[in-house]
């Protein structure tokens, strides 16, 4: 009994491994509220709302900027790769919000990163 079960236990594994890969691949568009990871590491709370009025010039500075960002997303944090922290960086540059950059996030996630292919500021 155990010979047959062991080749439909692979199968099945593999069937399972092959639909978390493609999950992981699939486009997805995330609307949140951006932040930098180094004001991310230094939050004591849990809580993580405080992000919504996170003020915008202090993502600006030298060391929030070089630490990357993220986006804040249903109590999830997902950072930023290369390319979305370039674009996150002129969108601060660029932004007349004052606090709770409020945006759209496209890309694919790779766990706790999404590999961004556009961002945008939501300004209503």
């Amino acid at each position: 009994m155990t010979r047959k079960l062991l080749p439909l236990l692979a199968v099945v594994a593999l069937v399972v491994m092959t639909a978390a890969l493609v999950a992981q691949d699939k486009a997805v568009t995330l609307d949140g509220y951006m932040i930098d990871n180094a004001c991310v590491a230094s939050s004591k709370t849990k809580d993580m709302t405080w992000i919504k009025t996170h003020a915008s010039s202090c993502a600006s500075m030298e060391a929030c900027e070089k630490s990357g960002y993220a986006v804040y997303v249903k109590k999830k944090i997902y950072k930023f790769d290369d390319a979305g922290n370039a674009s996150a960086a002129e969108i601060l540059k660029n932004t007349k919000s004052k606090k709770g950059l409020h945006v759209k996030v496209e890309g694919t996630i790779d766990g706790d990163t999404i590999k961004v292919t556009k961002i945008t500021e939501v300004t209503s």
